[in-house]
């Protein structure tokens, strides 16, 4: 089965690209020694940018891949898609 996000590919590794572009501004920022509120601002931008990442592809997967299981009664990809839920809604 091909991924979900396929249409989706090139904008996600641009969206990936820039967050790995942050999180070397973070390090970079902790070896500067910068100030601790700068710090976790520039963290907590990182964790919004990630999560919206993660929102993208689950939406993709939820209107590919649960929507064929569903049309194929796969019952299995549905509870599947409740444990990744779940695991999202707890990072």
């Amino acid at each position: 089965m091909r991924p979900g996000y396929r249409k989706d590919k090139e904008a996600l590794l641009a969206r990936l690209h820039r967050i790995e572009g942050q999180v070397r501004g973070v390090t970079r920022m902790v070896g500067e020694e910068a100030y601790c509120i700068d710090v976790l601002t520039q963290i907590n931008a990182v964790k919004a940018a990630i999560d919206q990442v993660g929102l993208l592809l689950l939406e993709d997967h939820v209107k590919t891949c649960v929507v064929d299981a569903v049309k194929h009664d796969r019952e299995e990809k549905l509870d599947e898609l409740v444990r990744a839920v779940e695991r999202f809604a707890r990072a």
